[in-house]
């Protein structure tokens, strides 16, 4: 149980290149950082390659202070004692973030605890049958809380995520675009600053955009995430290298017009 402890709060999760997660490994000089909700520094990944990034500049003597291990919207779904016992070890930070994202808890209450059952039960499937079931759940739930959840509640930004997810895998771009676009309001709210999770989030619907001809729109996104993922990525990353591309694609059509 000691050494399930150790690696539970020393591993970190390796993630591809949209941020989703693929497995979990140990970095023991990278277990030195401290995490802060205000850090210095972000890590990403190039396969399993672990990347420190500074996003501001960092004084002489300066502790180096990583992103907080827990994504902002995921916090409020830990409740049992072990991932709070992890959460202390962590950061103190972690307790702010948690108040304040209570406070994003807005809209009807029943609502929102039916959207949070509904997506901690959802399982990323491997077949079309099963993105087509979850598509189908998740456009129920939004079209029945119209009105009743914004789209800054997190259990709906997380329905909202996983609706564009479906869609992706389904090749329905057009409603995959819809979803997106209504999470980067609140991606913004959550994710301010130069954080990687935005700028793939950005370069994801920017995509989306590209896709449906939608160009002056696309190079806006695909500007945004550029002006983030310089920073939390750099330019010799893999999904830099594919953003860039894309971007270069979208501006020489808007040449030609």
């Amino acid at each position: 149980f000691p050494l399930f402890l150790q690696v539970t709060c020393n591993c970190f999760t390796i993630s591809n290149g949209e941020m989703q997660d693929v497995g979990v490994g140990l970095y023991p000089s990278m277990s030195l950082l401290n995490h802060s909700c205000d850090p210095n520094c972000v890590i990403v990944f190039e396969g399993y390659q672990l990347l420190l990034r500074s996003v501001r500049e960092i004084q002489i003597g300066e502790e180096v202070i990583n992103l907080s291990s827990l994504p902002v919207i995921f916090l409020p779904c830990f409740s049992s004692l072990l991932h709070i016992l992890m959460l202390l070890f962590l950061s103190s930070n972690i307790f702010v973030s948690i108040n304040q994202d209570a406070k994003k808890l807005a809209g009807d209450e029943h609502a929102w605890k039916e959207v949070k059952d509904a997506v901690n039960e959802v399982r990323y499937p491997k077949s079309k049958a099963g993105w087509e079931q979850i598509l189908a759940r998740c456009q129920n739930l939004l079209s029945s809380n119209r009105g009743r959840l914004p789209d800054t509640n997190i259990y709906q930004l997380k329905m909202l995520d996983c609706a564009m997810d479906a869609c992706v895998n389904l090749e329905s771009w057009e409603e995959a675009l819809y979803y997106g676009s209504r999470t980067l309001g609140p991606y913004r709210l959550y994710y301010s600053g130069f954080h990687p999770l935005r700028a793939v989030q950005l370069m994801r619907v920017g995509k989306l955009q590209y896709s449906q001809d939608m160009f002056p729109q696309a190079l806006e996104t695909l500007k945004q995430a550029y002006d983030i993922m310089k920073v939390t990525h750099g330019t010799d990353h893999s999904l830099m290298q594919a953003l860039m591309e894309i971007k270069e694609q979208c501006e020489a059509i808007m040449r030609t017009q």
